[in-house]
């Protein structure tokens, strides 16, 4: 059973060509919404004033999220996204969809939208930092766009040896373990407020997939029954206990100091 995962969108690299997106994932994982709900619900306390997620897709979270930011600056490098993305989210006032890479924007006023030092509260990546050749890179740039005390979300596999034929499909450089992603974080000068696992039942279910029969497509069917009879079961439980291993990993990072 192809599991859901990669939710989000396109290979949205900081300064490498991304302006197309190939993959299938996105419309065969577009009805999962309690999978997307709990993703959401796990950050949505975190969301305020300016936000900047990063390879926003086809605007799968930022419908969940964006009403609760002062504005919701969403960058997708890939231009066959970009109209989608603006019809998702074309009735969220604080949406801004812009169609450009990170590393063209930094620094810039763009597309009316302001990417100076210091001018987010809130920043965003859900299954994007796996995609990026220099992960801890991007995040130091993400860092410099911040406010002191701003925040950081991070959403990524987990599990080196869960990689198999669906995360080559959507073009994954690795799957991080608990204490890599950790690393990264603070490699980028964050403070680390939450890092735990997600969504431990979903660990035999992308290994047979990936692993076992070596899928080579998602299974949309098999993802529609995991969002309605499992991730509600998932949800609850860890919400009570917080699992010691899980298919995905949450990290939540504060930027400190004065600049």
């Amino acid at each position: 059973m192809a599991m859901v995962e990669q939710i989000n969108g396109a290979t949205p690299m900081g300064g490498e060509a991304a302006d197309h997106y190939d993959g299938q994932d996105l419309e065969a994982l577009a009805d999962i919404p309690n999978y997307q709900q709990w993703i959401a619900d796990s950050f949505l306390p975190r969301v305020r004033g300016r936000v900047l997620e990063v390879g926003a897709g086809i605007g799968t979270m930022a419908r969940r999220y964006a009403h609760a930011a002062d504005e919701a600056v969403l960058l997708e490098p890939a231009r066959n996204l970009i109209a989608k993305l603006r019809e998702n989210t074309r009735e969220i006032p604080s949406a801004r969809p812009v169609d450009a890479l990170l590393s063209d924007v930094v620094g810039k006023r763009h597309a009316g939208c302001d990417f100076s030092r210091g001018s987010f509260d809130v920043v965003i990546l859900i299954n994007v930092l796996e995609h990026v050749d220099d992960d801890v890179g991007m995040l130091r740039t993400l860092h410099d766009l911040l406010r002191p005390g701003g925040t950081l979300v991070l959403f990524v596999p987990a599990l080196a040896w869960l990689y198999g034929s669906l995360d080559r499909l959507v073009d994954h450089k690795r799957r991080y373990s608990f204490d890599s992603l950790g690393a990264v974080v603070r490699g980028a000068g964050f403070e680390v407020e939450t890092h735990r696992y997600f969504d431990v039942l979903g660990i035999l279910p992308w290994f047979v997939a990936g692993r076992v029969l070596r899928q080579r497509s998602f299974n949309a069917d098999a993802a529609r029954l995991y969002d309605r009879l499992a991730v509600p079961v998932g949800a609850f439980l860890e919400g009570i206990v917080e699992p010691p291993v899980g298919k995905n990993l949450l990290s939540i990072g504060r930027k400190t100091g004065a600049s």
